[in-house]
Formats: structure tokens, sequence, C-alpha cells
């Protein structure tokens, strides 16, 4: 049996949980816009053609941050298409996914959406084909209160008050060579520096995005993020990362199971690129990481079935990539929020990839029901319990060997502290496929603890690794108590089923 020993202590944080750090992502692409989130005419639409039923889904799974429209989509896109009198405005062709975009939902309809959501509006600014001065138009739309062309555009447009955006990302993936627009380092970082110059003229309040690599395997990835920074480090608060992660043939379970170990070197070299940039340049502030892609995407199969570039009908909202997620894929995506959480001190934003749909936390079809997909359920509980400030988790574990990672911890582990409430909460993983792991946590420091909440997400009798929820079966895949878990003599016991994700929230004993 698998074996694990934790260190953990309330005077060894990392830093404050970054509220930022659970945000989603909503691109027109495929069907996360229309019949995703919006879908006139669906039974539970309200008025605006916003589904409630997915609303209300959003609301439960609560990501803090959204961002939107794109995405390979922003690079081409021009916002004014979506915004006034819908019977006006264009359809237009989709290059980078290759669709009819009607722009029946714009930048209006979605920051009502978000609104209504909960979450913090996140915008994406075409780069690709148009550059700094309508970047300072849509800012001007979006936050500038009156007296303007665009603010009183948007007021005639029946929003009176501004949306007061305040996260702005510089363009999208613009290293690769996919995008609309893609340009070298050395371009994009001008463009950047340039129209966040401007852009701070017109709502100094703002903060901005660069684009990082779109994937560390990138092979201008490190020199990218130098070149780029060097241009625009003073202009900028974040750079992005992306990263997805598959299994698939020639990379099996075992090195899936570890994508983890990827995405905290991919981290950790970004940030010492970044401070290496701070450090030639004499700068004083340090420039933080918006990891504001990231999830399991199985793209060899998206790229075995995607509409080519001279193939296929030019549609509205085509199926594209909307992956059934398992009980393994869960798994994994729990390691991924363990990575962030432990880098909270650099990475400061996260947005999973996409809400609904596409690579979707949540599920949807056109006039019938909604329902969480396995990866929603580790998302939303470790959005729920992370607070406080991130702790320094010291881990032994037995390991396992992969071929692509090497030595591997079979226990993956990160937690928090949260002195207003006096609670710990871990989140845990085993990746062993086959046998049960012992975790013993070191919890002295805090008290006298006691178990509050324990629940695990692992496939249940008669499932299968491969298990997923969907639209007949929408609780097949979820959270069950964990009723392993102990604690005795300043230290805390759990056991955790082969292949599981588990939140466990131990609490301190007040008189």
């Amino acid at each position: 049996m698998p074996r694990a020993r934790l260190t953990i202590d309330p005077d060894f944080t990392i830093a404050p949980v970054p509220r930022r750090l659970f945000g989603s992502f909503v691109e027109h692409m495929g069907r996360c816009v229309y019949t995703g989130i919006y879908e006139p005419g669906h039974p539970k639409a309200d008025e605006d053609g916003l589904r409630r039923d997915v609303l209300d889904l959003v609301r439960e799974v609560g990501p803090t941050v959204v961002r939107y429209p794109g995405g390979n989509f922003v690079s081409g896109y021009e916002w004014e298409d979506g915004v006034g009198p819908r019977d006006r405005r264009p359809r237009r062709l989709d290059r980078a996914w290759r669709s009819i975009e009607t722009n029946e939902f714009g930048l209006g309809e979605f920051a009502r959406w978000a609104q209504l959501a909960g979450t913090e509006p996140m915008m994406a600014l075409n780069l690709g084909t148009r550059g700094v001065q309508e970047a300072c138009d849509l800012l001007e739309y979006a936050n500038h209160p009156s007296g303007t062309k665009y603010s009183d555009l948007r007021r005639a447009h029946g929003d009176a008050d501004p949306f007061g955006i305040r996260l702005w990302c510089l363009g999208n993936e613009m290293d690769g060579p996919w995008q609309v627009g893609h340009k070298t380092a050395a371009e994009y970082g001008r463009l950047a520096a340039e129209t966040a110059r401007a852009m701070r003229l017109v709502d100094p309040t703002i903060e901005l995005v660069a684009c990082g690599s779109s994937s560390r395997s990138m092979p201008t990835f490190g020199e990218w993020e130098r070149v780029v920074l060097e241009e625009a480090y003073d202009q900028v608060d974040f750079v992005s990362a992306h990263a997805y992660y598959e299994e698939r043939e020639g990379l099996g379970p075992a090195d899936f199971l570890a994508s983890a170990v990827d995405m905290d070197a991919f981290i950790e070299s970004v940030v010492a690129t970044a401070d290496a940039v701070r450090a030639k340049g004499k700068h004083t502030k340090r420039i933080n990481i918006s990891f504001d892609e990231w999830n399991v995407w199985y793209q060899s199969r998206f790229h075995e079935t995607a509409i080519s570039k001279n193939e296929g009908d030019w549609q509205v909202a085509p199926r594209v990539i909307e992956d059934e997620y398992s009980v393994t894929d869960a798994v994994v995506v729990g390691t991924l929020l363990n990575s962030l959480l432990r880098h909270g001190d650099r990475v400061t934003i996260g947005c999973q990839a996409q809400l609904v749909n596409v690579i979707g936390l949540l599920r949807s079809e056109p006039g019938g029901s909604a329902w969480k997909q396995s990866i929603a359920h580790p998302f939303e509980q470790v959005r729920r319990h992370a607070t406080g400030e991130i702790l320094a988790v010291q881990a032994r574990s037995d390991r396992y060997e992969t071929p692509k990672f090497g030595d591997v911890d079979l226990v993956d582990a990160a937690g928090t502290w949260d002195a207003e409430t006096g609670t710990v909460s871990l989140f845990l993983v085993n990746r062993d496929l086959a046998e049960p792991a012992t975790v013993e946590v070191g919890v002295r420091g805090f008290g006298d603890l006691r178990v509050q909440h324990a629940a695990v997400l692992a496939a249940a009798d008669g499932q299968d690794r491969h298990t997923a929820n969907d639209e007949q079966h929408p609780d097949r895949v979820g959270l069950r108590p964990l009723d392993a878990v102990t604690v005795e003599d300043g230290t805390a016991h759990v056991t955790l089923p082969p292949l599981s994700w588990a939140v466990v929230q131990l609490s301190t004993v007040r008189a």
C-alpha cells in the first residue's frame, strides 16, 4: 500500500490564496456561447436568452473570473459587431474555428451574464488583425462613464453604467503560427507595450496581461517570454501561460497522471525568466502569471475529427471538442489545481478552459438539460474550500516510475490554512491505479483539530477509471463521503482509494 507523510505548520505559508486563481473561460467556439450559456427559445432561457439552468450550475461551480471572448477567436474579432441592436449585427466568418459567427451575443450580453453569474469579467483584445486604436476604443466603450463617442454609444445601446472591466488580455497566443496575425516576439512585445501605454491613458486602473507561450513545448518557449517582457515589462502586470494535457498513444496513464509535474516546471520556468528580466532591467515590481488556459483536452481526437481548412461547411455553433470527462480526467484536473495553488504566490490568475460544452466543466444540450462534468467537482471544491493562506506542504511519498517524467510522487498534495475560521483544507490525490494510499499529516502546530468535512471522487462499485457523466446519468461521477479520516495525537490519518481526488477539512476545537 503506498504511503505518504505530509508536514504542515501555520507559520510556514506561501501566500494568501488569490481568489482569481479559480477562473474559467468563455470563447466563441463551438457551443460554448450558443446553446451553452445563451439559447433564446430554450424552456429555461430568460428574457435575454441566457440559459438559467446553465447559469445556476455556473453559480454553483463558482468561477471567480471568466475570460472572454477568446482564445483564437479573438484574433480576428471586430468587437463592434457584437454591440447594438441584434437585428443590425453582421454575420461573419470565424477563421479561427471555421464557423459562422452570428454576433447575437457580444460584450453587453457578456457583461450582464457575468454580473448574474457573480464573476469578474476578463476581456481579451484582438492584437492579431487590429491594434492600438481599436483597443482604446473598446476600453472607452466598456469603462468610460459618458460624454465621448464610444461611452455614449454604450449608453445608446442601453447600458448607462460602465462595465468597469479591470482585467485585459493583450491578444491571445501570439507566439502560435496558427494564430491569425501571428507575430514574432519582438513584433508582439512592441505592439503590446504600445497598446498598454495608450490604454492606461484611457483608464489607469486596468490590469494588463501580456501573451506568454501557448505551451511549454513551443520551440520559442522561454525566449518568447524574455523578448516580450524586455519590450513591455513596465507596461504589463502579468504574463500568460497555457497548457493542456491528455492521455494518448505513447503517453499512457502513468505519464498522464503526472501532468502536474509538467505544469510545475512550466510555472517555475516562466517565473525564472520574468525575474531575470526584472533583474536585468532593474525593475522594482514583479510580473506574475495569468495561467488563463488550462485543462485536460484530447487534442489528438480533435485533430482527427476537426473541420480542416480545405474541407467542411461553415456552420453556426458546430459541435467542437466536446470531450466527456472521466474519473481519470477529474483526478488529473485535481493535480493541476494543486499545482496552481502551490504556486499561488506568483500564479494569481487562473482560467480553466472552457466553461460550457467546449472541453467544459459543464455540458448542455440544445433544448435539453445541463449537467456537471466530472472535472467540475474538484474545481468547485477547491474554489470553495481553499481560503486563507496557502500552506507550504512538505511531502514525502512513495514514488512510481513514468516514461516521461521519471520518478513521481504517488500522492500529490496542496493545502490552505484559514486562521479566521480555524480550518485546514487539504487537497489530496492518489495516483496509484490499483492500490489505496495511506497519508499521515502532521498537524500538531494547529492545536486540537477535528474532522469537519471529507469527500472523495473515485470510481464507485461497478465503474472503472473511464466512467463519465452524461445527459442520462449526470451524477454518475461525483463526490461521496470519505470516512477513512481520523485525527489523533497531532496526526491526521487519511486512506485514499485507488485513483482518487479528495478534500479533507480539519477545524480547530474552540471553547
